[in-house]
């Protein structure tokens, strides 16, 4: 697909990232400012501090914060597209319903939440969670979080309140000539983060689960061979799945399929992008409506110029700014169903209202056959390759699979046979090497030494492409991991859906320390993003170190002109919190720095 991108003279990521050879190095290092009017300003020689007087390690760490603020609020605002589905749903005025009641009692009960229409509690209660005071304690903190990791909190003085109210504090601390003390931004990012995860990104995907389903495993279709010309393709992009799920249902009915066979198509078709399509196939069976995923962001530019695109919803997140051009070019029409999201040149925006959302799609689907209608006789440029993989794990899943409890999982880690499990939480960036390929390496690499791994986010896509989340994948895997992986029928590579699932990968490790009856920094488990790319997967990060956990990341983030901000992040940090950050771009260094980690918890586990 690139090379008729490049034929066709389009502009597109890979020639644009090329273009942008030559980078600052000021910026690279995090030792550049442009937040006053004395700047810009740069630590140099002979000017070690900026004009106010910040100096290298609070200017790289004040940086890195506002990075944390942006992913905190786009997580944030997913969580209060899902109160508000939830209330209006509850109110009778959505498409949707509750296909998860044992879920919805059970997060009641956890909340208290008494009355004759638990839906309606819920949605307030997650509402509430978003602005609880920064100086009262989050409750689903409390409920969801592990008692010793709440006591070190505690101690630490991150145990946050709302992510709302801490991305106002963090915010007004990034003010110049507020907070110019490197530690304490550094804290101030872990309390962000743990309200994030515990305030923002666990109720969404609760909320999720009791109007979508909680995920099961089952084989869904990926790459960008589920995309066939001869039908009316609707491309759901994003991280949001309230439109898509829309379309699913609208889709299904008769009489849209008709009228799409009335324009001359054989039918009319959902497709997933990136972090909506996995929220989609982590909870929908793949059949002739639902085709399954393209594949991650850096996919989208190259999905468009197939020609076989009639229209691609775009909700929050991950659109990128250049496809205006592709619409005419490539005969497909872009619409923003998201007040957030606005690309040049886009034909049409229908902010997704989920008391309107039924309607909306049947719109979305009238422009759509009408786009089939205008490039149905054009050739186009089809892909024949697509790629089976299982999809729909989550915590619940994993349980089920192994009949109820933890037991034998926590057997096979005892055992040796499983040596560890390593959370895969990316992005997808070329700035390591050619799309997806250090994701896939390390994935390789760890599976070959006998560490399962659950995989999340945009790389949880570059993984089901390359077909190593399927059980055939078995055969890349050490002796002991194979051995469970036939024994149970899973991948050695589970998907756990999108990078919001963050939250539910922290609810795994919270069950098995607390089945092992120890705290999450522990355990032999750690967390790699290979190709980290934005805001949202810095949050992330700084969760997992606060949470306890080795991280590894790559690119190196721009702190490394900040001596003293590098040894808190990669050393001193293990002492407060367990966890610390490492970096590193060759596949096997990675791993092996993980297995050593893996090596030493189960040292300390006497296993």
């Amino acid at each position: 697909m690139y090379k008729i991108l490049k034929s066709d003279g389009v502009s597109n990521l890979f020639d644009r990232f090329e273009a942008q050879d030559g980078r600052c190095s000021f910026c690279i290092g995090g030792i550049s400012c442009q937040l006053c009017s004395n700047g810009p300003c740069r630590i140099k020689k002979g000017a070690d501090r900026g004009a106010c007087g910040i100096d290298a390690d609070a200017m790289a760490m004040r940086n890195f914060l506002l990075k944390n603020i942006m992913g905190a609020a786009t997580y944030t605002f997913h969580a209060k597209e899902v109160a508000k589905t939830l209330r209006a749903t509850a109110r009778g005025k959505t498409p949707f319903r509750v296909k998860d009641e044992e879920k919805l009692k059970d997060i009641a009960e956890e909340f208290g939440i008494t009355g004759d229409n638990l839906l309606e509690g819920v949605a307030e209660v997650f509402s509430s969670l978003i602005k609880t005071d920064s100086d009262d304690i989050l409750k689903s903190v409390e409920i969801f979080a592990p008692a010793t990791r709440i006591k070190l909190w505690k101690e630490l003085g991150i145990l946050p309140g709302g992510p709302q109210e801490e991305m106002i504090d963090a915010l007004s601390s990034c003010l110049t000539n507020v907070d110019g003390d490197y530690v304490s931004l550094a804290k101030k990012a872990m309390r962000l983060s743990i309200a994030t995860i515990y305030g923002s990104q666990i109720p969404l995907e609760l909320g999720q689960d009791i109007l979508f389903g909680t995920p099961m495993p089952h084989e869904v279709d990926t790459d960008l061979g589920i995309i066939d010309p001869e039908y009316v393709n609707i491309v759901v992009n994003g991280h949001e799945p309230f439109v898509g799920a829309a379309l699913i249902e609208a889709a299904r009915s008769d009489e849209i399929q008709k009228i799409a066979r009335d324009a001359g198509a054989k039918g009319l078709r959902i497709i997933g992008s990136i972090e909506t399509g996995q929220e989609l196939i982590q909870r929908f069976e793949v059949d002739d409506v639902f085709a399954g995923l393209t594949g991650n962001w850096i996919s989208i530019e190259p999905m468009l110029a197939t020609g076989c695109v009639d229209l691609l919803a775009m909700d929050m997140n991950c659109s990128p700014p250049a496809m205006g051009i592709y619409q005419d070019r490539y005969s497909t029409t872009l619409v923003s169903v998201s007040k957030l999201v606005a690309v040049p040149g886009m034909k049409d925006q229908i902010g997704y209202n989920p008391e309107e959302v039924r309607s909306q799609a049947g719109e979305l689907i009238g422009i759509a056959i009408e786009n089939f209608k205008r490039r149905r006789d054009k050739p186009g440029q089809p892909v024949a390759r697509r790629q089976k993989a299982v999809a729909g794990i989550s915590v619940e899943a994993i349980l089920e699979v192994l009949g109820g409890s933890l037991d034998p999982l926590l057997d096979a880690i005892r055992d040796g046979a499983i040596r560890g499990v390593v959370a895969l939480v990316s992005c997808t960036t070329l700035k390591n090497g050619p799309q997806d390929s250090l994701t896939v390496a390390v994935a390789k690499e760890l599976i070959k030494r006998d560490i399962l791994v659950i995989a999340a986010g945009c790389g949880n896509a570059a993984l089901q492409v390359a077909g190593l989340e399927t059980p055939e994948a078995k055969d890349l895997a050490g002796d002991g991991l194979r051995t469970v992986c036939e024994k149970l029928g899973i991948p050695p590579v589970l998907s756990f859906g999108t990078c919001t699932d963050t939250g539910r990968i922290a609810m795994l490790v919270t069950a098995v320390a607390d089945a092992l009856g120890v705290d999450p920094s522990d355990l032999p488990v750690a967390v790699t993003a290979p190709e980290y790319m934005e805001q949202k997967a810095t949050i992330d990060a700084v969760f997992a170190v606060a949470f306890g956990l080795y991280t590894h990341v790559s690119p190196t983030p721009p702190v490394t002109g900040a001596d003293r901000l590098v040894k808190l992040l990669t050393e001193d940090v293990e002492e407060l919190t367990g966890g610390k950050i490492a970096v590193g771009d060759d596949p096997v260094e990675i791993v092996d720095g993980i297995e050593e980690h893996i090596k030493k918890k189960r040292s300390k586990l006497g296993i």
